[in-house]
């Protein structure tokens, strides 16, 4: 055999280290690191504008005659045409002849018209019990990369075209949730951290009250939380029935403050600070659905955000190491609540207080990036193992969320004449049959949680 024909060597052999060290940069600094970032900084805002208006703001795209019947309104497009030529004063959407579009506003108009005047047996309006709170659903998984941000925006916009008002808080400082709904967040104090800092001051305060001290002295920083609200922190969307609280960079300060915080005062609660905030100021009475984003960390925002749920959503890829890591998570969910439930209790039976424990409504599991050709073995695996943890529908890799991700855009935000219709429909169904997984356990908790209720003023009416 000639020499010719021989296979090349690897590419990391022969590698000359005097040519290697030529292409080296000086040694780096750290004032490198820097320039890096303003590099990215700029990159960031650059990209995230792909989603935006010309003008710069991010606006919610159109919905046509089709979407709408075939997605939003359960009614046939020939009769939506005769409802709304018969009345004139409903949201009449623009362009010519059939092919009509409509904002989610007039959507949301539409519903309720079709709730009052339409078929009994259709449900032009989402389930919703009377009475009871708003239901706050976690995403959260420690291991990065396996769709948190992305199952949770997607969530949060099937919840809002379903009809519901949702209102999504970014926990995670890298801020990619807060990118997606168009949010604008200048530092800390339009995050959670104020959330957490007014927490901690009304504890301060409360332990004050008790034993009948002197009123704490708060320093600047809580001082200026306890005067602020969590609606001072909720801003609109581009979606009319989204709100937000977002995240950047210095919310992960709030890892730092908060044990600090703990050490001064070993009494306080930390991992209520986000229920406190959403229950005792009427958050849970505005919206429907409070949809939470986490780092991927178990570090104290993620526990306030797990304390808060009542619904947990852990997504992770059908591979082993992924696998193995949700595995780990669900270890150490056991081991940090355990521990709090544990040293909460030891005090409270010395004081004749009944005991605390954490629950969750349900626990599911989402496989994402599913790719059916390779790894359905794995996934049917890993279903065995978690069992009644898991989502029924795996939640399919499609080159259509690729494609509005680049755009910075939600598959729900993306146009639909941007690609070839049955492709569409194809990637819209993956996220779909994700919230319509998510949606029969939300309506199944707030059934059971009204069935309570009614037996309980029974109880007390009997």
């Amino acid at each position: 055999m000639s020499s010719a024909s021989k296979a090349p060597l690897p590419p990391y052999l022969n590698i000359d280290p005097a040519t290697a060290a030529a292409k080296l940069s000086e040694p780096i600094d750290t004032t490198r690191f820097a320039k890096a970032a303003a590099f990215a900084a700029k990159g960031r805002e650059d990209l995230a504008k792909r989603g935006h208006a010309p003008d710069g703001a991010k606006r919610l795209r159109r919905f046509s005659t089709w979407e709408v019947c075939r997605y939003l309104i359960p009614v046939a497009p020939s009769h939506f045409r005769r409802v709304l030529k018969a009345n004139p004063d409903l949201p009449q959407g623009t362009g010519e002849g059939n092919s009509k579009w409509f904002t989610l506003d007039d959507v949301l108009t539409l519903r309720k018209h079709f709730a009052s005047e339409g078929a009994a047996d259709r449900e032009y309006l989402p389930y919703r019990p009377e009475g009871l709170p708003a239901k706050i659903i976690s995403v959260a998984n420690f291991k990065g990369g396996v769709g948190k941000t992305s199952t949770a925006a997607h969530l949060a916009m099937s919840a809002a075209l379903d009809g519901y008002k949702v209102l999504v808080i970014d926990l995670d400082s890298q801020g990619s949730m807060t990118s997606i709904m168009g949010g604008q967040v200048q530092d800390e104090w339009q995050t959670a951290f104020p959330l957490m800092a007014k927490d901690f001051a009304m504890h301060l305060e409360a332990e004050a009250r008790e034993f009948r001290s002197e009123t704490p002295q708060l320093d600047e920083t809580l001082q200026e939380a306890r005067n602020m609200s969590a609606r001072d922190l909720i801003q609109a969307t581009h979606w009319p029935n989204i709100d937000l609280i977002g995240a950047q960079l210095n919310l992960y300060w709030a890892e730092f403050q908060v044990p600090v915080w703990r050490m001064q005062s070993r009494s306080w609660p930390l991992w209520d600070a986000l229920t406190n905030a959403l229950s005792g100021e009427g958050i849970l009475d505005d919206y429907d659905v409070i949809l939470l984003d986490t780092p991927p960390a178990l570090g104290y925002l993620t526990i306030n955000a797990l304390a808060a749920a009542d619904i947990l959503l852990v997504p992770l890829g059908a591979s082993f190491l992924e696998f193995d890591s949700t595995g780990r998570f669900f270890d150490m969910l056991y081991s940090t609540f355990a521990s709090i439930e544990d040293g909460e209790n030891s005090v409270r039976r010395q004081q004749g207080l009944p005991e605390m424990t954490f629950e969750w409504d349900a626990v599911r599991a989402i496989v994402t990036r599913f790719d059916a050709s390779q790894q359905t073995d794995l996934a049917n695996v890993i279903q065995a193992y978690f069992g009644d943890f898991m989502t029924t529908y795996r939640q399919e890799l499609t080159a259509m969320v690729g494609q509005a991700g680049e755009n910075v855009n939600g598959i729900y935000e993306a146009d639909y004449r941007d690609f070839n219709r049955d492709t569409y429909v194809r990637g819209r169904e993956t996220f779909d049959r994700t919230w319509a997984e998510v949606k029969e356990v939300l309506l199944g908790t707030w059934w059971r949680d009204q069935q309570m209720m009614k037996a309980q003023e029974e109880q007390t009416n009997g």
